[in-house]
């Protein structure tokens, strides 16, 4: 096997395994740049996979290919929802946002199960769809020489989407005036709320996004992946997810990058046992390789990522 061959392989596989967690990332940036920290993001990834795919076989014999584009929809709305759960424990009744994350993580897996057990009368998983994101060749920009191989054959639109909503997400979060208030509410809330910004708001706006772009990220994976939902689909990778936006210091540029440092990771146990310098490695290896890099990482970098000031802390009118 070639080089170009093997990096063929390499890249592709990344951009897939990364497109669910840049997604889930920049929902945690979205919520952690208004003072609310979001461990639930597993959580949120599990209820988008879930809504997906019961959406997907319910109806994909009216709505045809574009069935799974429709799931994305649906996990996005079902997923916002979710972490509205969140926001009112954590946001109104300002309880502790790890605990309360950790409860959402619990809720989101048991609540999916028991429906998954009720639908398909007892069984633990669901059946595969038949309509998903199949792997393309993007039109005219597969043909560029070197370039058009590596990143733009056998891959799917999903990959691509995310980093063009992560670079938008860049431009709101920086260069608007809504992502100057997200900042501001997360940095210093009471002098964000002496300018007339509305902090309660703004954090339930911050959380809601939060929860779609997790609903959204559990949706890609569970239609570009496993093609089914079951207790072990969301195994980890909204925990990832997570890390990469720590990696990435709460910044969506960053949490990208972390993101498909981490899908690369994600991939090699995939795509081992086809590399020629890889597939001697035994496969254990290969597996827990992304969770050790991960560890890492943040052992590396999280000393020196510091979180948005109010991250955490909440919001009582006229009390600093």
């Amino acid at each position: 096997m070639s080089i170009m061959t093997a990096l063929e392989i390499i890249i592709t596989s990344s951009l897939l395994m990364a497109a669910p967690l840049i997604f889930t990332s920049l929902g945690g940036v979205f919520s952690e740049r208004s003072g609310v920290i979001n461990i639930g993001l597993e959580g949120l990834m599990i209820m988008g996979a879930f809504s997906s795919i019961i959406f997907n076989l319910s109806f994909a014999h009216t709505f045809g290919a574009a069935t799974p584009w429709l799931g994305l929809l649906v996990a996005m709305i079902v997923g916002g929802i979710f972490a509205l759960i969140h926001g009112i424990a954590a946001i109104s009744f300002r309880a502790d946002q790890t605990v309360s994350g950790v409860a959402i993580n619990f809720l989101a897996l048991g609540l999916s199960v028991f429906l998954v057990k009720m639908l398909y009368q007892g069984k633990g998983q669901t059946d595969t769809i038949t309509q998903n994101f199949n792997k393309i060749d993007i039109p005219v920009l597969n043909h560029i020489p070197v370039i058009g191989k590596l990143f733009f054959r056998d891959v799917t639109y999903p990959s691509y989407l995310a980093i063009i909503i992560a670079i938008i997400a860049w431009y709101v979060i920086y260069k608007t005036p809504f992502g100057l208030r997200l900042r501001s509410v997360g940095e210093h809330p009471m002098a964000a709320d002496t300018m007339g910004i509305n902090v309660i708001k703004m954090r339930y706006i911050a959380v809601f996004l939060s929860g779609v772009f997790g609903g959204l990220g559990g949706a890609v994976y569970s239609q570009t992946i496993t093609l089914d939902f079951s207790a072990t689909t969301i195994a980890g990778q909204g925990f990832m997810a997570l890390a990469a936006m720590i990696f990435g210091k709460w910044h969506p540029l960053g949490a990208m990058g972390a993101a498909l440092f981490f899908g690369f990771a994600q991939s090699l146990s995939i795509v081992g046992d086809q590399i020629p310098f890889l597939k001697d490695i035994p496969s254990v290896y290969l597996l827990i390789a992304p969770y050790v890099l991960t560890i890492l990482a943040l052992a590396g970098f999280v000393g020196r990522a510091e979180a948005p000031k109010a991250d955490g802390i909440p919001y009582i009118k006229g009390q600093r």
